[in-house]
């Protein structure tokens, strides 16, 4: 058995199998803020053409090197909803001294950026993924 690895680690393409150990996708993106250490949960595409879904992080039951298990019957995954990238937002304060520092402070930061899967996104990452 191998040993728990930190949702830090966590890389697009590792393998995500249900509570029984059937295998269900790879993962496609890591959802949290690395800034806080919060992990929301991952998007699981479970075919080329198919739109990812959405495991939130109450139901990872387990996460070693290279894999990922969930809590979840093959069934349930079924019925998680699609994967939907969040709305960008701003944390807008009274202490901040500007709109430009504000806005810059959301480009700052890579790891908390969403970027937006697509179709094409898909294919080129499987097509350059390094193995």
């Amino acid at each position: 058995m191998a040993d728990p690895v930190s949702w830090l680690v966590i890389e697009p393409g590792w393998e995500v199998v249900a509570s029984d150990g059937g295998e269900l996708g790879k993962v496609e993106e890591v959802v949290g803020d690395t800034g806080v250490d919060i992990f929301n949960g991952i998007s699981v595409s479970t075919g080329f053409l198919a739109r990812p879904r959405y495991v939130p992080a109450e139901q990872v039951a387990e996460i070693t090197q290279g894999r990922i298990r969930l809590s979840l019957t093959r069934e349930l995954f079924e019925r998680l909803p699609e994967f939907r990238e969040p709305p960008a937002s701003i944390e807008v304060s009274a202490a901040d001294p500007s709109l430009t520092d504000r806005v810059a402070d959301v480009f700052s930061d890579p790891d908390t950026k969403s970027h937006r899967v697509t179709p094409w996104r898909r294919l080129t990452e499987k097509l350059f993924r390094r193995r």
